[in-house]
This record gives structure tokens, C-alpha cells and sequence, in this order.
């Protein structure tokens, strides 16, 4: 089966490592020149289904539990298992408690030597906190950079800084569609959440594993990056424009991160970023499958927890079209064309 894959971000590579396992040709477009600048360029690669739980619905849970182990086969050695650790300054430390009963009994509670013990940066500076020690973390730029390269050892053809590749000459079988926010406005009930990070650099904080912070007002997330590198993230805001953050949004993140530790305050501000975060009304994916296409979108802030699953589901939908496919011809040898799809 020879299938066009729109989109070049985590979903759009996720689906395409599942249909070459498949055995399937696989042509990868973009309208972008390279894989750089989509929504996952700017995530925080966090696969933490534990911690999402506590604002998201079971199935986010259900189908990112696996992510880790996929990314791990995908790409071995980029996945870090340190777990998530989660804290809330002394006055706020009830909501811990509160975070503790949405996430699915998967955290183990700390007192302040325990912190001290996980990461020695934060020691004497909170007095409870939750540590997820199922959960895990990679890097969303050398994921998907290393991604691209093991597709393309593997025969992907990549076809980058285009958008006019079509099946209409009938080279494709089948299109994936994974455009992500390209789709706002076409596809019904697709939504736009903005989101924006910082980097920041920082030669006097180590940390191990993604931090949380339950801030009353401007919660946060720091995941660490190589070479004293943090990623600093991320506000959530019902929008679809994009381009540069807001003054009011680095101000808050980068407050935040003070609070979470003074030594930020003195770390060098790197890079700025937003992406544009296709949702649904309930902030849960789709596949959904139709005669010119299967369309995967809405992976909202879960794109590399639920991008395995979720293109899974897509090559699980075109392997069972090749079958019938394949039945088809025997039993009646005639072509299967569009018409005989659902048959």
C-alpha cells in the first residue's frame, strides 16, 4: 500500500514509523521546509499519563501509559525514566493533595528530606511534594529529528516545504492526514489553544526529571534539557494566533520558575516559543476515517503521550482497508477503486 502522510510533526511521524513497520511506502509532506517550527517543536515531551490524569479524562490515561515504551522502541536511549516530581509552595500545599486523588494512585508522597534526596537543588525549599516514579521524558526536538532520520534509513521519502503533493494522480493508495493546526476551519469542531514556553540556561540549578510546580496562579512545568538547558512551560490560552509571546506571559512564566527556585532569576533567557495546539471540545484526539482520507488530529497538549496511540489506530484502520483490499482482488479480480473502499 503506498499512503501519503500530511504533516510532518509527531503525529504525521508517529503514524509514519507505524505504517513502514506495517511494510507500506510511505511519503511524508509538509508545507514547513523542515520538521522545525510545528506545535511539537515546542512541547515539553513529557510522558507523564499519571500527572495528566489530573485534568484530563481516563482514555488519556488508558492510551498514554504505553507512550514511553513506544518511544523507546522507536528510538532507543532517548526516552529518561527519572519519573515527575511535583511540588506546591508551603501555603498552596493542599493542593497537593488534590492533585493526588485525580491521578490514579501513582504517586508516592515526600516529605522535605525526600525531595532533598530526589533533587538536591530544591533541598529546604518545599516541605511536601508527589513523586511519579512511573512516569518519563524525552527531548521533543532530538526526538523528532532522530524520528525523521530512522524513517528515512528506512525508505520514507520526505517531501518538505510542499504542499502540493496530492493523490490525485492516483500514485497513493491512501492519504493520512496530520496537519494539525492547518486543519483549524475545516475540519468541524477543531479548536486552536495557543501555547508558549521559554528555554532557559542555567549553569547553578540541576534537576533530573521534569518539575511541577502547583502555583496558585501561574502553574508550571520545568523540564530539563542537556547542557544546563530548561524548558519552561507553558501557558494555556483559548486562541489561534500565533507569533511572538506576550510580555504578560513571560513575566508570569519566568515569576514561576522563580518560585520555584531563586537561582532562575539569574539564568539567561534563551529562546521564546508558541504553537498553536489543535483541540476538540473535549481535548481528546480523533482518527477519524473518511473516503478521501483518515484524518488524525486534536492531540491538544498530549502529542507525544498519545501520538503511539493514536496512529496505531490509523495504521490498525489502513491495514485492515489493504486486506480488504487484497480480498477483494482475488475474489473478483477487478481493480479497487474508490467505490469498492467499503466493501
Amino acid at each position: 500500500m503506498n499512503v501519503l502522510v500530511r504533516g510532518a510533526g509527531v503525529a504525521g511521524l508517529a503514524v509514519a514509523f507505524e505504517l513502514v513497520s506495517r511494510g507500506m511506502a510511505i511519503t511524508v509532506t509538509d508545507r514547513r521546509p523542515s520538521i522545525e517550527g510545528s506545535a511539537s517543536w515546542f512541547a515539553g515531551g513529557m510522558l507523564a499519563p499519571w500527572c495528566e490524569r489530573e485534568s484530563a479524562e481516563q482514555a488519556v490515561f488508558d492510551l498514554g501509559r504505553s507512550a514511553a515504551d513506544w518511544w523507546e522502541a522507536a528510538l532507543p536511549g532517548h526516552v529518561r525514566r527519572n519519573g515527575t516530581l511535583v511540588v506546591a509552595p508551603p501555603r498552596d500545599v493542599g493542593e497537593l493533595a488534590r492533585f493526588a486523588d485525580r491521578t490514579m494512585g501513582g504517586a508516592i508522597w515526600l516529605d522535605e528530606e525526600g525531595i532533598a534526596r530526589l533533587e538536591p537543588a530544591l533541598a529546604g525549599r518545599f516541605c511536601r511534594g508527589l513523586f511519579f516514579p512511573g512516569e518519563a521524558h524525552l527531548d521533543p526536538r532530538e526526538a523528532l529529528t532522530g524520528l525523521q532520520t530512522r524513517l528515512a534509513d528506512r525508505g520514507v521519502r520526505f517531501r518538505l516545504g510542499r504542499s502540493d503533493v496530492a493523490p490525485a494522480d492516483g500514485s497513493f493508495d491512501r492519504v493520512v492526514d496530520c496537519i494539525g493546526d492547518g486543519a483549524i476551519g475545516r475540519m468541524q469542531g477543531l479548536r486552536g489553544v495557543r501555547g508558549e514556553m521559554l528555554y532557559l540556561h542555567s549553569t547553578e540549578i540541576v534537576l533530573s526529571r521534569p518539575v511541577r510546580l502547583l502555583h496558585p496562579r501561574h502553574p508550571l512545568y520545568v523540564v530539563p534539557r542537556a547542557a544546563g538547558r530548561f524548558m519552561i512551560g507553558a501557558t494555556m490560552i483559548e486562541s489561534e494566533v500565533g507569533g511572538p509571546m506576550t510580555v504578560r506571559s513571560v513575566m508570569e512564566l519566568l515569576n514561576a520558575a522563580y518560585a520555584l527556585h531563586p537561582a532562575f532569576g539569574e539564568a539567561r533567557l534563551v529562546e521564546t516559543g508558541t504553537g498553536i495546539r489543535p483541540a476538540f471540545a473535549d481535548n481528546f484526539p480523533r482518527v477519524i476515517v473518511s473516503a478521501d482520507a483518515i484524518r488524525v488530529n486534536g492531540l491538544y497538549r498530549h502529542g507525544f503521550l498519545l501520538a503511539p496511540a493514536m496512529a496505531a489506530e490509523a495504521a490498525a484502520e489502513l491495514a485492515r482497508e489493504a486486506g480488504r483490499r487484497d480480498q477483494y482482488r482475488r475474489i473478483k479480480g477487478e481493480p479497487f477503486d474508490e467505490v469498492h473502499r467499503q466493501w
